[in-house]
């Protein structure tokens, strides 16, 4: 199997449903090292851009497409069943059950600029739940994988999320939008935010952000804006990690807010942001 096994006990889940666990994370885990290495490997020192998404800002690269084609191509031909969903425009109804969740590249504008912190993005849903995650940082020489009930690991290893700190000492990863106006709502929250936190940290891969949540190298990350594919693998890997991940008081994680946090840290950090409106325009 790929996955180290659960050190804390025996499976609770049926025997079948295992083994597509197991199917699904080979799958996932093969998907991205393929996709992980033509980024890499396949980076033009003169990288291109193909056209822009929400503003100049935000740049879809040939590569982020390529990488996406290549993802879903190794997916359909093994499981032609199965649905998708991709940032880069791929949308299929499938008739499993199973449904994939793609960032081909998550730090587009890091990886055009040749900064480290880009990563390949999978999850894959079974009837609207992610039970396999996989997050591959290839820069970073990373690779983070979660199945639903199993733990998380990083490069084989078992990883969990820090103890969690005073707020006055926690480190926070965040993010910004693309759209000038969000960004300037971001800034205000910001300026309330710094003073009653250790520091701030901003990276430009919400999915390694996440991760890093997941290792304890992140107290906790919020962040406005997120699409299904920026946070499916790594929300996973977070909570298998023992971190709670939320929105909104009440809510889940969504394009309206994301947060994840140690379960003591989570509870001070929803309300103050939910106050400070890191939820809206």
């Amino acid at each position: 199997m790929s996955d180290p096994q659960h050190p804390d006990g025996p499976q609770t889940a049926p025997a079948q449903t295992e083994a597509l666990y197991d199917e699904l994370l080979d799958l996932a885990l093969e998907a991205a090292r393929r996709a992980g290495a033509l980024l890499r490997d396949g980076r033009p020192a003169d990288l291109g851009v193909a056209a822009t998404k929400s503003s100049p800002i935000d740049v879809v690269t040939e590569m982020d497409i390529a990488s996406e084609q290549l993802i879903t191509g190794f997916l359909r031909e093994r499981r032609p069943d199965d649905g998708f969903l991709g940032e880069e425009g791929a949308s299929i109804d499938g008739s499993s059950g199973v449904r994939w969740v793609i960032d081909p590249v998550d730090g587009t504008v890091n990886y055009l600029y040749d900064l480290p912190s880009w990563s390949v993005s999978i999850a894959a849903e079974k009837d609207g739940e992610a039970v396999v995650g996989v997050v591959a940082a290839p820069m970073r020489g990373e690779t983070y994988q979660a199945v639903l009930g199993r733990g998380a690991f990083n490069n084989g290893r078992r990883i969990r999320h820090r103890p969690a700190p005073p707020l006055s000492q926690a480190l926070l990863g965040t993010g910004f939008s693309y759209l000038a106006e969000r960004r300037a709502a971001q800034a205000e929250v910001l300026r309330t935010l710094v003073p009653q936190v250790r520091d701030i940290r901003r990276g430009g891969s919400a999915a390694i952000d996440l991760c890093d949540v997941a290792c304890g190298r992140l107290d906790a990350y919020y962040e406005r804006g997120l699409n299904p594919w920026d946070l499916a693998a790594g929300a996973l890997i977070a909570r298998e990690a023992g971190a709670l991940t939320g929105g909104r008081p009440g809510r889940d994680p969504s394009l309206e807010l994301t947060l994840a946090a140690s379960p003591e840290l989570f509870a001070q950090l929803q309300p103050l942001l939910d106050e400070l409106g890191a939820w809206h325009d």
